[in-house]
C-alpha cells in the first residue's frame, strides 16, 4: 500500500491487475486501484477535483483532470474516511500513476492539493 498525507488528508492506494479484462496480445492491460481518503485533520474537508498523471513503459503520459471522483465530491468530517475503486488501462504491462485531489477546508474555504502517492501498475508475471 502506498500512502501520502497532505494537510491532514491521508491518501492510500492498493492496486490489482485484472487479467480477465486484459489482452496482452493486443497490448491492452487493465488495472484496478482502490483509494482510501482519510481526514486526519481537525477540519471538515470536501474533495472538489482530481488530477491524474498516468505513465506507461513507452514513456507515454496521459493527464486526466475533472470534477470529483467516480461521480462524487465527498465531504469528510474529522476522523471520517471515503473509499472508492476505479480503473486504468495501459498499452504496456508496467506503468505508474500519481496526482492530486483539490480539497476545500469548509470552515474558511481554503483550498489545497492533497497528494496522491505515486503507485506502480505491474502485471504480476513481470515481477518474476
Amino acid at each position: 500500500m502506498d500512502t501520502k498525507t497532505t494537510e491532514g488528508v491521508k491518501v492510500s492506494v492498493t492496486t490489482n491487475y485484472l487479467p480477465d479484462y486484459s489482452s496482452p496480445v493486443q497490448q491492452h492491460y487493465v488495472f484496478a486501484y482502490k483509494i482510501k481518503i482519510e481526514n486526519k485533520s481537525e477540519f471538515t474537508v470536501k474533495l472538489l477535483r482530481r488530477h491524474w498523471y498516468i505513465h506507461d513503459a513507452t514513456g507515454t503520459v496521459r493527464e486526466v483532470e475533472g470534477e470529483g471522483i467516480v461521480g462524487q465530491q465527498p465531504t469528510l468530517e474529522p476522523g471520517e474516511s471515503h473509499e472508492y475503486v476505479s480503473g486504468c488501462n495501459l498499452k504496456t504491462g508496467v506503468g505508474k500513476m500519481c496526482g492530486t485531489y483539490l480539497m476545500e477546508r469548509l470552515v474558511d474555504g481554503k483550498q489545497f492539493h492533497a497528494s496522491i502517492p505515486e503507485f506502480t501498475l505491474i502485471v504480476p508475471y513481470k515481477l518474476n
